[in-house]
C-alpha cells in the first residue's frame, strides 16, 4: 500500500493485521483518543502538496515503526494508534492539524512533520500546549533558539553541519587534484539554504573560487535558465540545495545542456532512493555525493528488521531516507515514555534530555535545546547503489568516485 496522495486534509485511523495496513476516514468514529487503552500518537504529514514526496515516506516509517511496535506488546502494554492528517505542505495547515490533535482529539503525543518550514510552528504548538516533539526533519538553526524544552531532532546532526562530511572529503584530496571553481544554488528553504551558504563558504577558505550563486523560490519547476548559467561558468565542483523535484530537474536541464561537473553535491534529492534513480536515470546518480543520516546496510539495532518490513509492504523497495528518519524519531519517543515510565510529557522530556537513544540512524542523544550532538554520514551513488564513503569507520565502500562521469 502506498502513501494517501491526493487525500488532501483528510485524518486517518490506521488498523493494522501485521504489515498489512487499512486507512479508514476518521471522523472520530473508532478514535479512542488519549482516554482508551490504546496509547494515540498524533502527527500531521505533507502528503500532498510541495513536500509530498518525503512526506509520504515518513508516512511509511511511521506505520511500519506502529506495526513492529505492536508485535512486540506495544509501549508500556499499550498498542499503538496512530493518528495522521495531512498538511497539504501549508505552514497554516499544519499549525491547524496539530491544534486539533492535541485539543479535540486529545492525542497522547505527537511526532513531528516533514521540513523545517513545518515543523517551526508545528513545534511552537506542541511548545505552547506542554507536549513533547519529537521531529524526523527539521534542522534549521533557528528552530532551536526559541528555548524550548520538549523539542528533538531525531537525526544525528543539524542541518547546516550537513556541509562538514562533504568539506572534509574535499580536504582528503590532494591539493592538485581539489576542484579549482564551484558553483552555489539552492531553493529557498530554511533546510537547504544554510547548508549550501555554509558549504561555501568552508570551500572558499579552502581556496576553492566561486563562479556563481543563485537562490530559487520553492515553486520553481523550471531549472533550464539555472542550468544554462552553471553550465555558462563551466565549475569544476556544483553543490545543489535541493528538497526532491528540483534536484531532479536540474540534473535533467544540466544534461540538456551537455555540462557536467566533476563533483556535484546535491541535498536530500538523492537519498529518495528509487524515485531519484527514476527521476535521472540510474547511469545519471553515478557519483553524486549527498549527506546521509542513514543506510541501509547499518548493523544499527533493528535496522535489518526495519529493512526487511519496509520491502514486504511496498513491493521490495528500499526504504527512503526519510522513512529511516521517521521510524527513528518514533523510536526515540518510545524510548522516552519507557524511561519515563508513564505518559508525563515533562518526564518524558526530561528522561531524553539526560540519556542516549539506540535508533536505527545509530545513537541519538541532544543538547538542552533539543539539538542533536552526531555528525553525518557522506553517502555517493555507486553503480546504482548508495555507499557510505566517509567517514572511514562506517564507509561500505573502498573509495569515492571522483571526478564524476558524464550524463548517459
Amino acid at each position: 500500500m502506498g502513501g494517501t496522495n491526493g487525500l488532501s486534509r483528510r485524518e486517518f485511523t490506521t488498523i493494522g493485521l501485521g504489515l498489512g495496513l487499512v486507512l479508514v476516514g476518521c471522523s472520530g468514529e473508532g478514535s479512542t483518543g488519549g482516554s482508551g487503552k490504546e496509547l494515540v500518537i498524533g502527527a500531521s504529514l505533507p502528503l500532498t502538496g510541495q513536500f509530498s514526496q518525503p512526506g509520504q515516506e515518513a508516512e511509511r516509517g511511521y506505520r511500519i515503526w506502529r506495526e513492529m511496535v505492536n508485535a512486540d506488546g506495544g509501549i508500556l502494554g499499550r498498542q499503538i494508534q496512530l493518528k495522521i492528517t495531512d498538511d497539504a505542505s501549508s505552514q497554516d495547515t499544519v499549525v491547524a492539524d496539530y491544534t486539533r490533535l492535541i485539543t479535540q482529539d486529545r492525542v497522547d503525543f505527537l511526532l513531528g512533520t516533514f521540513s523545517s518550514l513545518l515543523n517551526y510552528p508545528a513545534s511552537a504548538v506542541a511548545e505552547r500546549q506542554g507536549m513533547v516533539f519529537v521531529e524526523p526533519a527539521g534542522g534549521a538553526e533557528n528552530i532551536f533558539t526559541r528555548g524550548f524544552d520538549r523539542l528533538f531532532f531525531a537525526q544525528p546532526a543539524l542541518s547546516a553541519d550537513q556541509a562538514n562530511t562533504f568539506v572534509d572529503w574535499v580536504k582528503s584530496l590532494p591539493e592538485a587534484e581539489r576542484p579549482a571553481s564551484a558553483a552555489y544554488t539552492t531553493q529557498d528553504d530554511p533546510f537547504t539554504r544554510p547548508v549550501i551558504e555554509r558549504l561555501q563558504d568552508l570551500l572558499e577558505d579552502l581556496g576553492i573560487k566561486t563562479v556563481y550563486t543563485s537562490v530559487y523560490p520553492a515553486e520553481t519547476t523550471n531549472m533550464q535558465p539555472i542550468a544554462a548559467a552553471i553550465a555558462g561558468r563551466k565549475p569544476e565542483l556544483l553543490a545543489h540545495g535541493a528538497v526532491f523535484q528540483d534536484g531532479v530537474g536540474l540534473v535533467r536541464a544540466l544534461k540538456q545542456q551537455n555540462f557536467s561537473p566533476k563533483a556535484l553535491f546535491q541535498m536530500s534529492a538523492p537519498s529518495n532512493a528509487g524515485q531519484y534513480s527514476k527521476g535521472v536515470g540510474e547511469a545519471n546518480t553515478e557519483g553524486v555525493f549527498y549527506s546521509v543520516s542513514w543506510h541501509e546496510s547499518a548493523p544499527t539495532p533493528l535496522n535489518k528488521e526495519f529493512v526487511a518490513a519496509y520491502a514486504k509492504e511496498y513491493d521490495n523497495a528500499v526504504p527512503a531516507e526519510d522513512a529511516a528518519d521517521a521510524f527513528a524519531a518514533a523510536q526515540v519517543l518510545r524510548a522516552g515514555i519507557e524511561g519515563a515510565d508513564g505518559t508525563d510529557q515533562d518526564k518524558v522530556a526530561q528522561w531524553l534530555h539526560g540519556n542516549e537513544v539506540e535508533t536505527i540512524l545509530g545513537p541519538l542523544k541532544w543538547d538542552k535545546r533539543g539539538a542533536p550532538l552526531g555528525s553525518f554520514l557522506l553517502a555517493q551513488w555507486q553503480s546504482g547503489k548508495v555507499q557510505i564513503v566517509s567517514p572511514e569507520e562506517a564507509a561500505t565502500a573502498e573509495k569515492a568516485i571522483y571526478p564524476k562521469p558524464g550524463w548517459s
